[in-house]
């Protein structure tokens, strides 16, 4: 299997020893390799025909590219901060953006996520990965990794949310932002809570979005 470690905190190394070894990738991510490599562009954000339908109809595109080969490949997007997530045969929830890498053995799909994805302008899913096996983040700024436990849930700026995995419930909560409470402008017209067991991923700074206008 592929060999992911982090070069600092903004580039991703990724070891592949032929024979069947492959990561997929954001397109354009790679910035050097040695050995021998081999790049194909994928249409990702899902598997075959059904994968392909719900992209057109949900808007949530993720370009990807299929790397194979023998030597180590170099990934960074915009000097954004890389995370790596251990997935045991567990679904992780990723915003298409903020997806850098994974292995070519994890599954990639879609799941409809409610109110928040339109308070992003993002259509209402969020990319799933599910298997076992490494996926890379990326955020703006380091990711500040929460713990959600039974009885105590977490309320997260849409704009500030990255991805979450575990057994957790979410719901929407429009008419309610951090910035009003503080008496600052108008912020995200939706917050979006968390209860149950899991660990949600935000970035130290906010996407941009529409929940101000909505």
């Amino acid at each position: 299997m592929a060999e992911f470690r982090l070069q600092g905190t903004k580039v991703l190394a990724v070891t592949l020893s032929g024979g069947g070894d492959a990561v997929k990738a954001k397109n354009g991510s790679m910035v050097a390799y040695d050995g021998e490599m081999r790049f194909k562009k994928l249409s990702g954000g899902g598997e075959g025909l059904r994968g392909m339908v719900t992209r057109r109809l949900t808007g949530e595109q993720l370009a990807v590219m299929e790397v194979t080969g023998q030597g180590t490949c170099y990934f960074a997007d915009r000097a954004s901060d890389i995370s790596l997530v251990r997935l045991g045969g567990e679904r992780l929830h990723v915003e298409a953006s903020n997806l850098l890498c994974t292995h070519s053995g994890l599954r990639t799909g879609t799941s409809f996520t409610g109110l928040r994805g339109a308070s992003q302008g993002n259509g209402l899913f969020t990319t799933t990965v599910e298997g076992a096996g490494w996926a890379a983040l990326l955020t703006d700024g380091p990711a500040v990794l929460l713990r959600v436990t039974p009885g105590t849930p977490l309320q997260v700026d849409p704009g500030a949310y990255v991805a979450h995995q575990g057994d957790l419930r979410q719901s929407f909560q429009s008419g309610v932002n951090f910035r009003t409470l503080i008496g600052e402008g108008s912020g995200e017209a939706f917050q979006v809570r968390f209860e149950g067991e899991g660990l949600v991923y935000v970035q130290p700074s906010e996407r941009n979005t529409l929940g101000g206008e909505l």
